[in-house]
């Protein structure tokens, strides 16, 4: 899936092993203050780091490149980037003949006829960092202008 959403509507594109991943999100009202401060903090959220993730490390440096103008939303579409770094395509070279136990490497075979051995492509957790950095702009859209907030709250007796 390329595109989702619909008051939000945010299009993907870029491979694990390309020069970058990127999206589009669309439906931005203007005005929107983008606090690249909390942006980039909610991206550097969703690295790895547990023994059963990958070994990869990014950097992970969210780039807004169109859709904004002195830190604000101008109501047009936002580009989204992140530079690909750590590419390191020939470790992925045993992977050439064998699809991976779990992975989407064979129905996205299946799907769209093309194998890309090098880190499963678009099936790749890698694509995830747009997502990440979309969402931190929605919850921004929240904030600025519904004053929304998460929290619990516990209503009636608590029967202590």
């Amino acid at each position: 899936m390329n595109t989702l959403g619909r008051m939000l509507r945010l299009t993907t594109f870029g491979e694990s092993h390309a020069s970058m991943v990127g999206g589009v999100l669309e439906g931005v009202p203007s005005g929107l203050i983008l606090d690249m401060d909390f942006i980039q903090a909610e991206t550097n959220r969703r690295k790895s780091t547990g023994i059963f993730t990958t070994p990869r490390q990014e950097e992970d440096i969210i780039e807004l490149v169109s859709g904004v103008f002195e830190g604000k939303s101008t109501g047009a579409p936002i580009g989204l980037l992140v530079h690909n770094q750590n590419v390191r395509s020939k470790d992925y070279s045993n992977l050439k003949e064998n699809f991976r136990p779990g992975h989407a490497d064979f129905s996205t075979f299946a799907k769209y006829g093309i194998r890309d051995y090098r880190g499963g492509g678009r099936a790749s957790a890698r694509e995830s960092v747009i997502r990440v950095g979309a969402g931190a702009i929605a919850k921004l859209l929240l904030k600025q202008q519904h004053g929304s907030y998460g929290g619990v709250l516990v209503w009636g007796d608590r029967g202590y």
